[in-house]
Formats: structure tokens, C-alpha cells, sequence
């Protein structure tokens, strides 16, 4: 695993695919903007999760 801190405005680049960069809300949080080829599947960890958890 790859561990990187990032700033609002920064973003990082996948198989010159995907980009994932860092935005910031109106109240304050961060948020991640993802783009992305529509046929890569994008979800987010706890749906995965159970979505695995149900299969097995």
C-alpha cells in the first residue's frame, strides 16, 4: 500500500487513467474527485465490503 499526503488542489495519478485528486467542501471536510474510464468500476470500501461479505 501506498500512503500520501495530499492537499486540496493536489492529486495523484493511476495507470494514466485515473486520476484521483483532493477537493474541500463548503463546511470544511475533504472529499476525493475521481475520474476515471466509465467501464472501472468505482465503490466505495463498506459497500465493497459487504458486497464481498455477502458473496461468501
Amino acid at each position: 500500500m501506498l500512503v500520501l499526503g495530499r492537499r486540496p488542489g493536489e492529486y495523484i495519478v493511476i495507470n494514466d487513467s485515473i486520476i484521483v485528486k483532493v477537493v474541500k467542501s463548503e463546511n470544511g471536510d475533504l472529499r476525493l474527485a475521481i475520474e476515471a474510464p466509465q467501464e472501472i468500476n468505482i465503490v466505495r470500501g463498506e459497500i465493497y465490503e459487504a458486497e464481498k461479505e455477502e458473496a461468501s
